[in-house]
């Protein structure tokens, strides 16, 4: 069954039809969802969610974008909220510079990506990390964190190339791929695709965002993660069998198993 790492379907794209799409995952072949959250409102939303659904888990935490909105007490509630049973990461985190180009945003940023670092090493949870324009400063703070030592982590929508991306699989880490993969113009990411391990690569979507080809321009969801899969099959020289199997066994070994210490060494 298919492990989908990354998805957001307590976003208003999915109003007007979210009991019926999320329904007819299981028939479809996807096992298991981490929905996570973005934006402050989406933390009480995903936990809605993860109660409503079995098969639906909860990355907790708040999107750079709204990382000047951040307080002590919603850094309290990220942490009381990753105690949930079906908790499984801090995330969405990082850092995003396309639309924040002030030197204080990024301090802003900078600030409130180390804060919720901190409770995932407290709370002993991988994370999810969003990055967008500020490669160097975000591979500097997760290499900060995993030297002092934490329980694993994804580079979500992974979109940095191949030497980046060593650095990231050299700390164990893994490369969430989601639809940019089947792009024609994606040539930087099947690079990175080809040389990274099967065993740290994992599939999302990001949905409702960048829905893979063919569907490329339309709402995304989880049922577009063939595409992807098949997409990656092929840079491999694999089956999609093999890349749907082992990608969820990755995702249940970072994301299900949480609660004994990151080694790098057994990834």
């Amino acid at each position: 069954m298919i492990f989908e790492t990354h998805a957001h379907y307590d976003d208003d794209a999915f109003d007007e039809d979210r009991e019926e799409l999320l329904a007819s995952m299981i028939e479809n072949g996807v096992g298991r969802i981490v929905n996570a959250c973005a934006s402050i409102d989406g933390l009480s939303d995903t936990i809605v969610l993860m109660d409503r659904y079995p098969f639906i888990y909860g990355a907790i935490g708040v999107h750079p974008d709204d990382a000047d909105k951040i307080t002590r007490e919603t850094l309290d509630e990220i942490r009381r909220l990753s105690r949930h049973e079906k908790a499984v990461a801090i995330g969405e985190i990082g850092l995003d510079y396309y639309w924040h180009k002030e030197k204080e945003e990024h301090r802003i940023q900078q600030d409130m990506f180390r804060a919720q670092m901190d409770i995932a090493r407290e709370e002993k949870l991988p994370f999810m990390v969003h990055s967008r324009d500020a490669a160097e400063d975000t591979l500097k703070i997760v290499r900060e964190y995993v030297t002092e030592g934490m329980y694993g982590g994804i580079i979500h929508c992974f979109s940095y190339g191949k030497e980046i991306a060593r650095e990231y699989l050299n700390m164990g880490l893994h490369l969430g791929i989601g639809g940019v993969v089947t792009f024609k113009n994606a040539r930087k990411l099947k690079e990175v695709v080809e040389y990274a391990p099967l065993s740290q690569l994992v599939l999302e979507t990001d949905c409702p965002y960048l829905a893979p080809e063919p569907n490329r321009g339309k709402r995304n969801s989880s049922l577009n993660l063939p595409y992807v899969a098949q997409a990656i099959a092929e840079i491999k020289g694999i089956s999609a069998e093999e890349v749907i199997a082992v990608t969820e066994d990755n995702a249940k070994k970072l994301l299900l198993q949480n609660r004994l210490p990151f080694n790098p060494d057994i990834v």
